[in-house]
């Protein structure tokens, strides 16, 4: 077992972050989780964990979050960003203050407190950033463009910050989960705002797109449909707890089948063939 660091996880209320969260306490770190609302982290206090309040889009919690592991510990070992949500609008119709908060909260967010984890790293001459990204992080499809953008930006700032901080000794991690059971994918069709299109151009798109993702809806055994081929947030935070504990990580972690097969079409095919591909498995206008 790796020796114990101190870890800071963004978004732990549910799903991915939570699981991580358990697993790395009960693997003897120093866990901080952390969520936009810590009424929601109960759970995880009663587990001995160390709960923090910490918002993507406030400053003033990102710094207080960071400086209360550095008073505890001298620093943030591990930076999980992993908190986010998915806007779903078409390009044309999403409200610019949406696509900004989508930005603030998804990679704005993350950014800034990566920047605020750096030095105490350097410092350390050890340290490693995981970016929890997704398969949409490197192919795009209709009516997540913007959620699909933010993944885009993480990839890409995940790769320049391997670069400028390898000879410090920290490694920068991006794991691109495909569809995951938990409430992220239900939440996001639940609360599906149409845009103003609920008439419109684009309406029989939505009726497809929700249809599409009614497998999702329930989350628990008996799984049916395309569910069966999604992965447990459990699956996901046990090859985060890998990437952590590797010596030299690699520097992408695809998780569950069709995430590795979509992300090898992407590499292989040229656009146009992906174009056709990525249209007869997704919904599209």
């Amino acid at each position: 077992m790796p020796a114990p660091r101190s870890v800071l996880i963004t978004g732990c209320s549910s799903g991915i972050g939570r699981a991580l969260a358990l697993r790395l306490h009960r693997s003897g770190h120093a866990v901080y989780a952390t969520a936009r609302r810590p009424e929601t982290l109960k759970d995880l206090d009663e587990a001995g964990i160390t709960t923090l309040r910490l918002d993507l889009t406030d400053e003033s919690s990102l710094v207080r979050a960071v400086d209360r592991v550095v008073e505890d510990h001298g620093h943030v070992s591990v930076l999980v960003n992993n908190a986010g949500y998915g806007l779903t609008q078409t390009i044309e119709n999403a409200p610019m203050t949406e696509v900004r908060h989508q930005f603030e909260a998804n990679f704005f967010g993350p950014a800034r407190l990566t920047q605020l984890v750096l030095p105490g790293m350097r410092a350390h001459r050890r340290g490693t950033v995981v970016n929890v990204s997704s398969f949409f992080g490197r192919f795009g499809t209709s009516g997540r463009g913007y959620y699909q953008a933010t993944k885009h930006a993480l990839e890409a700032l995940s790769d320049s910050l391997r670069l400028e901080t390898a000879r410090f000794g920290i490694s920068v991690v991006t794991v691109q989960p495909g569809p995951t059971l938990s409430s992220f994918i239900p939440t996001s069709a639940a609360t599906l705002d149409r845009g103003g299109e609920a008439d419109g151009v684009y309406a029989e798109f939505w009726d497809r797109f929700i249809a599409w993702h009614a497998d999702y809806e329930n989350t628990r055994p008996p799984l049916r449909g395309k569910a069966r081929f999604a992965v447990t947030p459990d699956e996901v935070a046990g090859t985060i707890e890998r990437a952590i504990a590797a010596d030299r990580p690699h520097p992408r972690y695809p998780v569950g089948l069709l995430a590795r097969l979509l992300l090898a079409a992407r590499r292989t095919m040229p656009d146009r063939v992906f174009d056709r591909f990525a249209g007869a498995i997704f919904p599209k206008p």
